[in-house]
């Protein structure tokens, strides 16, 4: 039986798996098991990551949101104003609403006091 030289096609896939990995530490970028490894675990933690940051993100703005609203007195509560924000058919996202928390307070209030009367 002939030996076969798989250097090429082997040589190739292991660079396009080196260039995933070239910002890891120690081990985890020069050992071909530990690279493939390592680069299974990275696209598992991001793939996971991905849906966590949209959580994150949505109860950063909740906070930002709420605690406008509570440091003027303008409703009891974040759940109320957003009740009465879907009743008016005011349909503003909650990541706008945050933004205009942080940079015109004013606008906010300006907008709370129109849904309640």
């Amino acid at each position: 039986m002939t030996r076969v030289k798989r250097g090429y096609v082997a040589r190739r896939r292991r660079t396009k798996m080196r260039f995933f990995v070239s910002s890891f530490r120690g081990a985890h970028s020069k050992i071909i098991r530990m690279i493939t490894q390592q680069r299974m675990r990275a696209l598992i933690s991001s793939h996971r990551d991905r849906g966590r940051q949209k959580r994150d993100f949505r109860r950063l703005w909740i906070t930002r949101i709420n605690a406008v609203i509570h440091e003027n007195k303008v409703l009891y509560s974040y759940s109320r104003f957003i009740h009465n924000l879907y009743k008016n058919q005011l349909l503003l996202n909650r990541k706008i609403l945050a933004q205009m928390a942080i940079s015109n307070k004013n606008c906010l209030y300006m907008i709370s006091n129109k849904i309640i009367h």
